[in-house]
């Protein structure tokens, strides 16, 4: 019956208040909280790009080493060989075994030539075969990339030549041509490949700023033997709950403030501090925030409604803990319930978007956060996963309280 009585919010507050101040006296937490958010993103948005362009590039840049099995034409040697600009070609080496020559790292890659190619169109055909670690990424962009544009090359060298001598022009097997064009929204094409980081930071943001101030509020209050006195005190122990519940929302709610912080500055620091090459490789990866005022503030309910839930989660588990570390072992598994759907967000295309996928809980929040950010936000199906999410969270602090409650728990040592 004592948890049916109105909250005396002073009391409320007053414990609120006690546990804010005991996190922001730490200032690891006020590191993890506010700096980490605040400048993480912004560096894997520029830096990951930045990353991924040296290496690319690197490629192009480097000589590989390509054995060869057999004979190859005179022509596509010189266009193996031809340096294009700041892209080198391939140093041709002869090797007899071309799988052994690749796997001991002789050569990168071999190309083996089983009969004599043909030297213009029309005089048959040939095959080439090309060896090389074909599941390998920097292969697959470097030496494969560069063999199979050269051989490309070489072949339309060959029906350039012929179409020349019979009169025609080179366009003339290829009547018909393709024009791409982007027809995403601004913020679907702001997000780009990576948008599905974006949910994932900002919850896991909410999970580290919300841990340190839960964890110290009960299995800290328990080691340091403060949580007995808070509980004899005139305050109620649902209003205990609650004080704690606010402070851990607020400690997450401020780590998502400076995560969303710098989701909206990425985009302009990737403009202002990289090239333009490597603003291309940004701009196609994505994992850049471009939302409207009103996708904002569902943005922010989302968030919301997030914060609750783990603050709620993290103190009802943490609360079981005799000490610190042992509730840190408890609650490391908590970030699984994030990462494992963060992964699958992914595949997001694929999957249909029904109620019943925004009806699971944190689950939703990442699945409307995703919808914001490419920009196809349904505004019924985010306001259902706030509401579930509200729902578990009162679910969850019942299960705090009744924790709270039973002596076995809070006595446990």
């Amino acid at each position: 019956m004592t948890a049916l009585r109105p909250l005396r919010w002073a009391f409320v507050w007053m414990v609120a208040r006690k546990e804010l101040l005991s996190t922001v006296r730490d200032r690891r937490t006020l590191t993890s909280s506010v700096l980490m958010p605040l400048l993480l993103i912004p560096l894997f948005t520029v830096g990951f790009p930045l990353l991924l362009n040296r290496a690319f590039s690197g490629q192009g840049e480097d000589r590989q080493k390509v054995g060869v099995i057999g004979t190859l034409p005179d022509a596509l040697r010189r266009t193996l060989t031809l340096d294009r600009g700041r892209e080198r070609g391939v140093q041709l080496l002869p090797v007899t075994d071309a799988v052994r020559a690749v796997q001991d790292g002789t050569v990168q890659a071999v190309l083996s030539v089983p009969s004599p190619l043909p030297t213009r169109a029309g005089a048959g055909s040939g095959r080439v075969d090309l060896y090389a670690r074909l599941g390998n990424l920097k292969a697959e962009s470097g030496v494969i990339s560069k063999l199979r544009a050269a051989l490309e090359a070489y072949n339309g060298d060959l029906v350039r030549a012929d179409l020349r001598a019979r009169g025609l022009p080179d366009t003339y097997l290829t009547p018909v041509t393709v024009q791409e064009h982007d027809a995403s929204r601004p913020q679907e094409a702001a997000s780009g490949q990576l948008a599905f980081i974006i949910p994932m930071f900002l919850l896991q943001f909410i999970l580290a700023g919300g841990t340190a101030t839960a964890i110290d509020s009960t299995a800290g209050e328990k080691e340091r033997g403060t949580l007995e006195v808070l509980l004899v005190s005139p305050v109620r122990r649902a209003e205990v709950v609650v004080g704690k519940l606010l402070a851990t929302t607020c400690t997450a709610l401020t780590s998502a403030a400076f995560g969303l912080l710098g989701l909206l500055l990425s985009g302009p620091v990737a403009t202002l501090f990289l090239k333009s090459q490597v603003s291309r490789v940004s701009s196609t990866l994505g994992g850049q925030l471009n939302v409207s005022a009103g996708s904002l503030g569902v943005l922010v309910l989302m968030a919301l409604s997030a914060a609750l839930l783990l603050s709620a989660l993290l103190i009802a588990v943490s609360i079981f803990a005799r000490s610190f570390r042992e509730a840190q072992t408890y609650i490391t598994p908590v970030s699984l319930l994030i990462v494992i759907p963060a992964v699958g967000l992914q595949f997001a295309d694929f999957i249909g978007r029904s109620a019943g996928l925004y009806a699971i809980p944190l689950v939703n929040a990442m699945v409307v956060i995703l919808d914001v950010v490419k920009g196809s936000l349904s505004v019924p199906m985010a306001l259902l996963a706030a509401g579930v999410n509200l729902l578990v969270t009162v679910a969850l602090v019942l299960l705090a309280l009744r924790s709270f409650g039973r002596e076995q728990v809070i006595f446990r040592t």
